[in-house]
């Protein structure tokens, strides 16, 4: 399969960054078991202002500073997907910026995070790195104040921000809350782990290439401003723990089941194929083992969708718990704003075995 071309004047597209890593981006984090091991030996922090913390694996910490102005904090880094570095600079910040979204909450500032290779890589490479993610920072009303650099010693390359941003205490929108009777909204196509493996070996054409693009430098900022419209009852940003992983742990701290459709869930062009090709990144794997025992796959449901459920997207949609009478208006203003693949995606049910189940 001919293999698209990323947009890199200064280097004739000849210098790969998805060659230089071992998993391209969410697909190469800390797995799921590895980091509970870790957390599990830590004192959960607590201040009277802490708000929001790492209990329930939240998107982001949000720290009170007066009873009408509260500061979310979030961090994001990760290797690059795509080859192009001004592209991968702009999904980078999409991502990192997304925490800050799902909460509900307006992002203001940004500290730029590099890992960049001692020798081996031009410097104009990272100038356009930096390019991008200020492009896409602009567009989003964010000021970068700074940053810092690490030189590797290996070849790898590592870009995100970590950003801050306002929040009105008592508009905090939680990764926990949902309610039985809800229905699911989720704002971008699922696959871009798969498409993004795909990619990085060779094995996927234009059409998809452009399509995943488009939607990871995609900001979550109008759709979170379009939920905040409504009464949403809990929102979580799909990122490298997949849909399965982000929405269970919406729904073990809001103590109910979260039933998905299989024929409901969108998908971008190709990844079906592409997962039939065997596709599947080390975190979907990695994510599948983990999450697996809490879910229930009905007999009905593809191999290949179930791969997908598991699959670590990079700077992936929000996932909505609304009022089921809300949450055909909350999709139309969201196609109306750009999210063309929002889609309804499950519901919210009492408490039952399992806390996820795809149907």
């Amino acid at each position: 399969m001919s293999k698209p071309k990323d947009n890199n004047p200064s280097q004739g597209g000849l210098i790969r960054l998805t060659a230089r890593c071992t998993a391209a981006d969410c697909a190469g984090k800390l797995g799921p078991a590895d980091l509970s091991a870790v957390l599990a030996r830590l004192d959960l922090p607590s201040h009277p202002d802490l708000l929001v913390g790492i209990s329930t694996g939240d998107d982001a910490g949000v720290l009170r500073l007066s009873d009408d102005l509260a500061i979310v904090n979030t961090i994001d880094f990760f290797t690059p997907v795509v080859d192009d570095p001004f592209t991968y600079g702009q999904i980078s910040a999409a991502g990192a910026l997304s925490g800050v979204y799902a909460m509900g909450g307006l992002p203001r500032t940004a500290l730029n995070i590099v890992c960049w290779p001692q020798t081996g890589l031009p410097n104009e490479m990272l100038a356009e790195i930096l390019r991008g993610a200020a492009e896409k920072a602009r567009e989003a009303g964010v000021v970068i104040v700074g940053g810092h650099t690490v030189a590797n010693e290996n070849e790898e390359v590592k870009f995100g921000m970590a950003v801050t941003g306002v929040i009105d205490p008592h508009r905090i929108v939680r990764n926990v809350g949902a309610r039985a009777g809800d229905a699911l909204v989720l704002t971008k196509a699922l696959g871009t782990g798969i498409l993004m493996t795909a990619f990085k070996r060779d094995h996927l054409t234009d059409e998809p290439y452009q399509a995943a693009v488009r939607s990871m430098t995609q900001l979550n900022a109008a759709a979170a401003s379009a939920m905040l419209k409504y009464d949403v009852h809990a929102a979580t940003a799909i990122m490298g723990f997949g849909l399965v992983g982000h929405a269970l742990k919406m729904a073990e701290g809001s103590a109910v089941t979260i039933v998905f459709e299989e024929s409901d869930l969108p998908l971008l062009p190709g990844v079906l194929e592409q997962c039939r090709a065997g596709m599947i990144p080390g975190g979907g794997q990695r994510n599948r083992e983990y999450y697996a025992p809490s879910v229930r796959i009905s007999d009905e449901v593809s191999d290949e969708i179930a791969a997908i459920a598991f699959d670590p997207q990079t700077s992936g949609g929000l996932l909505i718990a609304i009022p089921d009478q809300q949450s055909l208006a909350l999709l139309a203003e969201l196609h109306n704003c750009g999210h063309r693949d929002a889609a309804i995606v499950g519901r919210v049910t009492p408490r039952r075995e399992h806390p996820i189940e795809l149907v």
